[in-house]
């Protein structure tokens, strides 16, 4: 009984990294990295459709990606998209393709993205102790309901904040590899 309530809790953790991971992927680094337009979606036919399901989207030099949408006709509407976006980088076309020059990034703007990248992190942290909290309290209502020991659940307490510890330390590893990330020239 406690070790499915560990196992369920890691779980959700590990989930809230992978959440963690895809939005830091999001945010760009001064290269070009094609998981920037994951989130962003064109108006295709009066519905919203991600860029990656309406192209092939490439990175072939480290500040150019490159686009191109399957039906050429799409080019405007993902173009529109891109300006709409918060990526901050201005589309070029030549009638087939799109291409996005990726800028160097200012040193203030760097700032604001590692603030930001913490930020996601420090979310992903309390989701991670919100999993922990809701965990301990389904482990005092199975001891209530005398499912469980009080000795189980003092136990699978500790072996929860155990877990907590690691997800959260790892939490901080990937937040400091995207801050070197962004801060590197």
């Amino acid at each position: 009984m406690v070790k499915d309530i560990e196992k369920k809790a890691e779980d959700k953790m590990e989930k809230a990294i992978d959440v963690l991971k895809a939005k830091l992927n999001t945010i760009r680094a001064g290269r070009a990295n094609p998981k920037m337009l994951d989130r962003i979606s064109a108006d295709y036919y009066g519905t919203p459709t991600p860029i990656t399901q309406m192209a092939s989207i490439s990175a072939p030099e480290p500040r150019m990606i490159v686009i191109q949408p399957w039906d050429s006709k799409t080019i405007p509407i993902i173009e529109k998209a891109i300006l709409a976006s918060d990526i901050g980088i201005n589309p070029g076309n030549d009638g087939r393709i799109i291409r996005l020059v990726v800028p160097q990034l200012t040193e203030e703007r760097r700032k604001d993205l590692v603030k930001l990248s913490k930020k996601e992190g420090e979310n992903a942290k309390v989701a991670i102790r919100n999993i922990r909290r809701t965990a301990i309290e389904e482990l005092k209502a199975e001891q209530k309901s005398s499912k469980i020991t009080e000795d189980d659940c003092k136990n699978g307490e500790e072996s929860l904040q155990k877990i907590t510890d690691n997800k959260i330390k790892k939490i901080d590893d990937i937040v400091k590899l995207k801050e070197k990330e962004i801060m590197e020239i």
